[in-house]
């Protein structure tokens, strides 16, 4: 029986997934490191436009406590 080399693809790959395992393990979740931050400054008109559809809900339930 012949004995498989252990490459460094292999040694790469196992400790990629040694890693993950960990930060999931720290975090409760995966984490993602390739999203980019936005600004608060900038236009975002989907979070606006739900900003928006929550208004009147947040106003009928304050009319009703009253």
């Amino acid at each position: 029986m012949k004995k498989k080399k252990f490459t460094q693809r292999d040694y790469i790959k196992a400790h990629r997934k040694a890693s993950r395992e960990e930060e999931i393990s720290m975090h409760t979740r995966p984490v993602s490191y390739s999203s980019v931050h936005q600004s608060k400054k900038k236009y975002d008109r989907k979070k606006i436009k739900a900003e928006d559809k929550a208004l009147p809900l947040l106003f009928y339930r304050l009319q009703l406590s009253a």
